[in-house]
């Protein structure tokens, strides 16, 4: 494994829900399992007016909250905040950064890493305000949280002024999905054996379906997600660097120009969508008061920060194709909500039916083999078989061969923040977004909107609690095919 040097992490937004949530009990984890290096400070940097003790008895609590239980220790963390900083910068204030480079200008640390983790309005102004306090060096890295802009324009505006003061090499575009694991060994199925290699294709893939399902609404976020709606929130990047990692061609190597150089292909070689097709193949919806767990659950806009006339999408279903010899033809499916039935996040990939079967036909009929990536609620593979039941007569019924990773490998599975952290920290670019792909994502993604905002069509109403409009599995079901379950 690569040695970890030296580094001063200063966290933008050190006091914000995602730090204190993600990202500083991921850095924790990292300590205890002995990957950070001694000399490896974290300097936590927001508005709030606190003291280095506050802010470390607030990332103690949020440790207690959102680590495993038995993975907490007292002994471990009094370690740990030996690391902690804390220094209140105000983030769009150019003088304040100065307090900030007197902090830093005695430090021997080789690495200096900025983790962006504001409101993307801010992105800009930081990394001008550092450049400003000549705070960059040739070992500087900045960290950039989605959604990265609200269209195009937007995100070339922010790529070009945060590029005008870090070199492409040194900007990590973060999205947490591929850091999971299931994600890694989704390359690893892919690359590293020849088993799916001749079946991954149109000539064997009925369709992809991807699925991103969250029970929780808006929670806090209720004005930034006014603004931004399911599409910006999860599709523009979660969702469509799935697709990227499913559908991309072997890279020459690991590298992390070649594995991004065959991402921009597939995300350049989507069909891109016409008012048209964007009325037949995209389905939007906003979640009515339902019930989840017994429990009742308010609507949408009854939400705090929410306009009672909004159409805000909390829920997308789309049908995408990539024109390619390996994928033409194959629909991909991509699904994400609030408010949901279940929290899921999985990857399917339905392989075509035999084309002629010499068994009696089971209940429900042959069915095709499925190979399900589950990243949440658990981490784990899934293949399903046809299999002859125990008995005389032949009759088949679907098996699924598992595979559950902390079972296999008798550990503690890394979270991604942990292993996309350490990256940064190690200079690894290939799990991060590059440029020219976010780029393309919103080429894709924004003629979407635009036939949206142009529509007099409201989203579709779902209730709180169930799958999403009936207009999702009509999509499906037009082709013979249905979400995973509806199967």
């Amino acid at each position: 494994m690569q040695q970890v040097e030296s580094f001063d992490l200063v966290l933008f937004g050190g006091s914000g829900d995602l730090a204190l949530r993600k990202l500083l009990p991921a850095l924790y984890s990292r300590h205890v399992a002995g990957d950070l290096p001694a000399h490896g400070r974290i300097i936590g940097v927001a508005r709030q007016e606190q003291t280095r003790e506050q802010f470390v008895a607030q990332v103690k609590e949020h440790c207690i909250l959102n680590i495993e239980k038995g993975l907490f220790s007292e002994t471990l963390f009094n370690v740990f905040a030996k690391r902690l900083e804390y220094l209140r910068v105000d983030a769009g204030i150019a003088s304040d950064f100065s307090a900030l480079a007197d902090f830093l200008k005695d430090s021997a640390a080789k690495v200096r890493v900025f983790y962006l983790s504001t409101a993307p309005d801010l992105f800009t102004s930081i990394c001008e305000n550092l450049s400003v306090a000549n705070l960059i060096h040739s070992n500087s890295r900045v960290v950039l949280e989605k959604p990265l802009g609200r269209d195009l324009a937007s995100a070339q505006e922010i790529n070009a002024r945060v590029g005008s003061v870090f070199d492409e090499s040194q900007i990590y575009r973060i999205d947490h999905y591929l850091g999971k694991e299931p994600v890694q060994n989704l390359m690893a199925l892919r690359f590293g054996n020849a088993l799916f290699e001749p079946l991954w294709s149109r000539s064997w893939v009925r369709d992809v379906q991807i699925t991103i399902a969250e029970r929780v609404g808006v929670e806090k976020r209720g004005d930034f997600y006014d603004r931004a709606g399911a599409m910006r929130d999860m599709v523009q990047n979660h969702l469509l660097q799935l697709l990227c990692i499913i559908a991309m061609e072997p890279p020459s190597s690991i590298d992390p120009d070649a594995v991004r150089d065959e991402k921009l292909k597939v995300l350049r070689g989507l069909v891109p969508m016409t008012a048209e097709t964007v009325r037949g193949s995209t389905v939007r919806g906003q979640y009515r008061a339902g019930a989840i767990d017994g429990q009742p659950v308010i609507s949408y806009v009854q939400e705090e920060g929410i306009s009672s006339s909004s159409n805000t999408e909390t829920f997308v279903a789309l049908k995408a194709e990539i024109n390619n010899w390996r994928w033409s033809g194959v629909p991909f499916y991509l699904r994400t909500g609030k408010r949901l039935q279940d929290r899921v996040a999985e990857i399917v990939i339905n392989f075509r039916n035999v084309p002629h079967s010499i068994f009696p036909p089971p209940k429900g009929g042959i069915q095709g083999n499925r190979l399900i990536i589950q990243l949440q609620p658990e981490e784990e593979l899934k293949l399903y078989l046809m299999a002859k039941e125990p008995g005389n007569e032949m009759q088949l019924k679907p098996v699924s061969l598992n595979l559950d990773f902390s079972e296999q490998f008798k550990q503690r599975p890394m979270d991604a923040y942990e292993r996309l952290l350490m990256d940064v920290i190690r200079g690894k670019l290939t799990l991060f977004m590059r440029r020219d792909e976010l780029d393309a994502a919103w080429r894709w993604v924004e003629p979407i909107l635009d036939a949206w905002n142009s529509s007099d069509e409201k989203p579709k109403s779902y209730t709180a609690g169930s799958w999403g409009p009936a207009a999702a599995s009509a999509l499906l079901a037009r082709e013979g095919s249905s979400w995973p379950e509806e199967s």
